[in-house]
């Protein structure tokens, strides 16, 4: 079956701020922020942090190391079926590289319904269900202050899960002091950090349409999908955003011209079609960070 292709009258796409972009070194007044985050830390008797192993949370979590000493210091992973096995497996990597103190722990917001009904707040319940585990690991074992690697361009888009924080007194260093994506990936170059060019990979339940349901079926769709896609030497942004039996694939602007070349154009389409989707449309708009945020909502 031939690929969908969508959008056929395609404008040059704009550099999104989660973008990764050259920075041969960081700016003075990217190492100034720096300078006060340390001091922001150092003043914390102890910290959890909520840890991903994305870009934000990679640098966040080796300049706290830093700054308070493991012994102070907790970066805390979240399981679920909605974080896909190749980021942990890079978190688990660069945790063990920099000497990251790491827990683990699941977390269960598929039992909650409002959550697999996936409404615009989504995130709202993923968050709330993550900061009650942490909080209470916190509380167990001592830790006065819960952190998050939310930066100031985050308040740019839709960002239901920051409630959850607030209700949860979650600190966000970055974001209070500042920090743009594009600071935090050239301090991550300089520390030597491997996430510094790492393309940003919100959780899988955001490639699913609001109103369609969040299954595990369905996430582990997406993850095959990306998984094969990659496979295939797809690097950058990649999304493929889950339409009932239609995968819309978005991949970088300035890579489109050559994944659009015919035999290209097949091997994706085989590739989404083996991860359990019928039909394959590639979004000639390329990637758009939170593009499903202005979409209307499917039905379940």
């Amino acid at each position: 079956m031939e690929p969908v292709l969508t959008e056929a009258a395609r404008a040059e796409a704009p550099a999104t701020d989660d973008s990764p972009r050259a920075a041969d070194s960081a700016t003075s007044t990217a190492r100034e922020k720096e300078r006060r985050l340390i001091a922001w830390l150092a003043v914390r008797s102890s910290v959890i942090l909520g840890f991903s192993g994305g870009v934000d949370s990679a640098y966040l979590a080796c300049v706290a190391l830093e700054a308070i000493g493991p012994s102070r210091f907790l970066a805390v992973i979240g399981r679920s079926p909605s974080y896909p096995d190749a980021q942990w497996d890079a978190a688990r990597a660069l945790a063990a590289k920099f000497d990251i103190p790491v827990l683990e722990v699941r977390t269960h917001e598929m039992l909650d319904p409002r959550y697999v009904a996936n409404p615009s707040n989504r995130c709202y319940f993923c968050k709330t269900e993550l900061w009650s585990v942490l909080r209470a690991v916190a509380d167990e074992r001592g830790f006065d202050t819960i952190i998050d690697g939310t930066n100031a361009d985050d308040a740019t888009d839709w960002r239901p899960g920051r409630q959850a924080a607030d209700e949860h007194a979650v600190s966000s260093p970055l974001a209070e002091l500042g920090f743009t994506k594009d600071e935090i990936r050239a301090l991550s170059k300089a520390r030597g950090l491997p996430t510094w060019s790492q393309p940003s990979s919100p959780c899988l339940s955001s490639r699913l349409p609001y109103g369609s349901a969040v299954t595990i079926e369905r996430l582990r769709q997406v993850e095959r999908a990306e998984s094969a896609l990659r496979a295939l030497g797809i690097d950058g942004d990649l999304r493929v955003r889950h339409h009932g039996d239609l995968a819309r694939v978005e991949i970088s602007a300035d890579r489109l011209d050559e994944w659009l070349a015919p035999p290209r154009v097949h091997a994706i389409t085989a590739a989404v079609r083996e991860a359990g989707f019928a039909r394959v449309a590639m979004d000639l708009r390329g990637f758009r960070s939170g593009s499903l945020n202005v979409i209307a909502p499917a039905g379940a």
